[in-house]
């Protein structure tokens, strides 16, 4: 007698489905799509942000070369690609110094453009004079991480800025997906997760196409199997992983959803049904997001310098007394 398929027997529920890749949480504002796609913005930032020794730190030579290098330091820990060197010609730079003001050393970054006109500023957390004339290398990390939020908000925001601007930017259009299909799984599996996959995709606002060519990203999925824990029943179980990978079209990762779960044995190595459609809906949402954090096409801009106050940065830790 043929077993039935039991719907949904593959429960993919939303804590199941584990969101990876920096893209998620980072934002990439030097990112641009390469001669395949018009990139995010035509005006978007070059791949480099100087951070040269800021000369009006209030501090001695020594600790104003640290604190450039821990800002650098802590700036590519949030994806943007900095270096601690002197400006160079055709780079955006971060002019960085101190004021003091009522007792405390107010730490103040200003995003400059190629043109050395000012783009944006921010203030990181105020310290004791004390703590700054005395700092050593922890201090100047926890200030440089504190930094680093603050900055990565702001150029998060001026490339929604320069996004909005961009008519041929993810913000006035559909992301162009070309989609690979499905390898490695038993059964239908290949053919039902794929076409499922392309229906579920059909309600998004981005497009699926038939080709790599000019396409912004790629998705790939594919399916593994391995022997899984003792049922509850006696039942042998298999353990199965469903990645959907998303690259840009330079091929750079821009994240992936992972789909686990334990299945009765050799319960897929003909008919996947409704379980296909249920993974096929969540890894289409799933993909949306990665779309819409990677591409950053949801970020508010950032206004021009004058017009409204900066970004909010993210919450910081307060620097420890140096010793």
């Amino acid at each position: 007698m043929k077993r039935r398929q039991q719907p949904l027997r593959l429960a993919f529920s939303c804590s199941a489905l584990l969101l990876l890749g920096g893209c998620l949480d980072v934002p990439h504002p030097f990112a641009h799509s390469g001669k395949n796609g018009p990139g995010l913005a035509t005006n978007a930032p070059p791949a480099r942000l100087d951070v040269p020794t800021p000369p009006n730190a209030l501090l001695s030579d020594a600790n104003a070369s640290l604190w450039a290098k821990d800002v650098a330091q802590a700036l590519l820990q949030q994806t943007i690609p900095a270096i601690a060197q002197p400006t160079r010609k055709g780079d955006w730079w971060l002019n960085m110094r101190a004021e003091l003001r009522n007792g405390q050393v107010v730490p103040i970054y200003t995003v400059m453009t190629p043109k050395n006109t000012v783009r944006a500023t921010q203030e990181g957390q105020p310290v004791p004079v004390e703590q700054w004339s005395a700092g050593n290398g922890p201090f100047f990390t926890l200030v440089a991480q504190d930094a680093a939020s603050r900055i990565a908000a702001v150029l998060t925001g001026i490339q929604a800025d320069d996004m909005d601007k961009d008519p041929h930017s993810l913000k006035h259009r559909a992301a162009r997906v070309y989609f690979t299909g499905v390898t490695g799984a038993p059964g239908d599996g290949n053919t039902s997760l794929a076409q499922a996959f392309a229906a579920s995709f059909r309600d998004s606002e981005d497009t699926i196409q038939n080709s790599a060519k000019n396409a912004d990203f790629i998705v790939s999925t594919t399916v593994k199997l391995t022997p899984g824990p003792a049922g509850t029943t006696g039942h042998p179980q298999e353990h199965i992983e469903i990645v959907w990978h998303v690259v840009d079209a330079n091929g750079k990762e821009a994240g992936a959803a992972t789909q686990l779960h334990d299945i009765d044995a050799h319960s897929l190595d003909q008919y996947w049904g409704d379980v296909a459609v249920a993974a096929a809906q969540e890894a289409a949402a799933a993909t949306k997001q990665i779309i819409d954090r990677y591409s950053g096409r949801d970020n508010a801009p950032l206004a021009a310098p004058g017009t409204s106050k900066p970004a909010p940065a993210a919450p910081a830790t307060t620097p420890a007394p140096a010793g």
